[in-house]
């Protein structure tokens, strides 16, 4: 029998750029990382119900605590060094669950809405939007109608607006986020650069 969820569906950005500089066992624990990260940014209701690669889907009877969740770990990925941007989509609607796996359009269309996202964005539906009791509690950014494949109708999508830290800055090579201004390395001539490390500073400038 069918019921009505809420699923979060997010990866991560820079990660094949991660792994081609700093190597598998630097994406490996970059993984394990991201895991552990998602488990404390769970509330209420939400369970992670799997990973895939870099990609996680998160899920939950209640589209506030699947909101909450998604503010959160937006939070705490944010606050991370040398991690990488997640971005992703929330939607609400019918799935059929079978052996411990999802079915349904729903799914298809979380994954849709997830690609328009940028990195550092969560967009949502307005099935979703509509299905929270606490949205006066957020804000909500308008991103317009937008076609998806196998989709008949347009959906008009939202972007969940979550406070950012201040001087974020992402390394241009392997993307890693730079939250501590004590550990990143400035670029010896564009003062707005920054890097994780000597590494990534050189090869880039080799590539100049």
């Amino acid at each position: 029998m069918e019921q009505d969820i809420a699923i979060l569906i997010a990866d991560l950005s820079g990660y094949t750029a991660l792994t081609e500089t700093h190597g598998a066992l630097s994406a490996a624990d970059l993984i394990d990382k991201y895991v552990e990260i998602v488990n404390n940014s769970l509330v209420g209701q939400s369970h992670l119900h799997e990973r895939v690669g870099d990609e996680v889907m998160i899920v939950s009877e209640s589209p506030d605590d699947l909101l909450s969740t998604a503010v959160v770990l937006l939070q705490n990925v944010t606050r991370e060094y040398n991690f990488l941007h997640i971005h992703g989509a929330l939607h609400y609607g019918k799935i059929l669950k079978r052996n411990n796996s999802l079915f349904g359009s729903t799914l298809n269309l979380t994954s849709r809405i997830a690609a328009k996202a940028s990195p550092g964005v969560f967009l949502c539906s307005t099935d979703f939007l509509n299905a929270v009791e606490s949205k006066n509690s957020y804000s909500f950014k308008p991103m317009g109608n937008h076609s998806f494949k196998n989709v008949s109708d347009e959906s008009e999508i939202f972007e969940i607006e979550v406070e950012k830290p201040e001087n974020l800055h992402v390394d241009p090579v392997c993307r890693m986020l730079l939250t501590d201004p004590q550990k990143r390395i400035s670029h010896p001539f564009q003062p707005d650069l920054f890097f994780c490390s000597i590494n990534c500073l050189q090869t880039f400038m080799e590539k100049q």
